[in-house]
């Protein structure tokens, strides 16, 4: 009987341990549907999965929690921050990233302009139903022009700036920080943008460095597929000439694995106009399919830079 009622006891722990376990994770998964975070759906054929997750809400009690307590440190104020917004979404939204470090800055940076943010996060629950429609539009016929098997994870983040661009940590997560003054085609054109990117990194990467011509086609991929979805959009701008004095500039670099010289061309700069790197990259991936257009979003996305550069003919440009 003694023996019996041992078992029975360290059963009871162990079904205890395991409930308060299960609990335990439980409640910290079901934060985010508790706080409805999240709208879910799937593609009516393929029955692909996706998600967007909104983390406006968890900045409310983030807010509250630094105003009273003023004399917090930065170092405090970054772990709440990480505690309270960054750790609920983190599996989702960031986990496994393959290209995690651009993620660096939104993680580890404590948010500024948190009265702005407030005011961002109160207009995004009034207008979540019409984020939820350009999103998901945006994805779904994404999809249908480039398939994924991945489940895709869209994360919104409340921004009090326009500067901050939405950027894929990797397959199937996307990160869009959002002051609502992008909505409409702009989010549509920015989804369809990065979730070309999420496929290429689902299909296609490997961990191999990037030189200053690869970080172009690659960003030029994305442009040649956010146009291809929206054809009449023109969220991001294309330079149709072909200006010799600014290539001259960018061509000694090409082969170069400089990560902040691929940012000042990508982005403008030293002389450069706004965006000239997605603008010469896409105009890049244009002269090959121009060449070759029968080749699908699956076939060309597959394809090197340097493929794309050489086949394509691209120096013929500046003849």
């Amino acid at each position: 009987m003694k023996k019996y009622l041992k078992i029975v006891v360290v059963f009871i722990l162990i079904i205890s341990c395991l409930t308060l376990t299960s609990c335990t994770k439980t409640e910290k998964e079901q934060k985010i549907l508790d706080k409805e975070m999240v709208f879910s759906f799937e593609h009516p054929q393929t029955k692909q999965k996706y998600k967007i997750i909104y983390a406006n809400q968890l900045f409310y009690p983030y807010i509250e929690k630094v105003k009273d307590n003023p004399n917090l440190s930065t170092s405090e104020t970054l772990e709440l921050y990480n505690n309270e917004i960054i750790q609920p979404i983190y599996q989702d939204c960031f986990e496994n990233g393959e290209y995690l470090h651009m993620a660096e800055n939104l993680l580890n940076t404590i948010p500024n302009g948190l009265t702005e943010i407030e005011v961002v996060s109160e207009k995004m629950e009034t207008r979540k139903a019409e984020i939820n429609q350009l999103i998901q539009e945006s994805l779904l016929k994404s999809a249908d022009l480039l398939p994924s098997q991945s489940d895709v994870a869209v994360c919104v983040f409340p921004s009090s700036t326009n500067n901050r661009g939405a950027f894929a940590v990797g397959a199937g997560k996307i990160i869009i920080p959002l002051n609502l003054n992008g909505l409409g085609d702009a989010l549509k054109s920015i989804v369809a943008h990065e979730y070309h990117h999420s496929v290429w990194a689902e299909k296609h990467a490997n961990g191999d460095r990037f030189s200053v011509l690869d970080n172009m086609v690659f960003e030029g991929k994305a442009v040649m597929f956010e146009k291809s979805v929206y054809p009449d959009y023109d969220y991001t701008p294309i330079y149709l000439t072909y200006n010799k004095v600014l290539w001259s500039k960018v061509k000694p670099d090409l082969k170069n694995y400089d990560s902040n010289r691929s940012l000042e061309i990508l982005n403008g700069g030293k002389g450069l106009p706004i965006s000239y790197g997605y603008s010469e990259g896409y105009k890049m991936v244009k002269s090959y399919l121009d060449l070759n257009p029968d080749k699908t979003p699956e076939e060309w996305t597959a394809l090197s830079a340097k493929e794309i550069f050489e086949k394509g003919n691209y120096l013929e440009n500046y003849k």
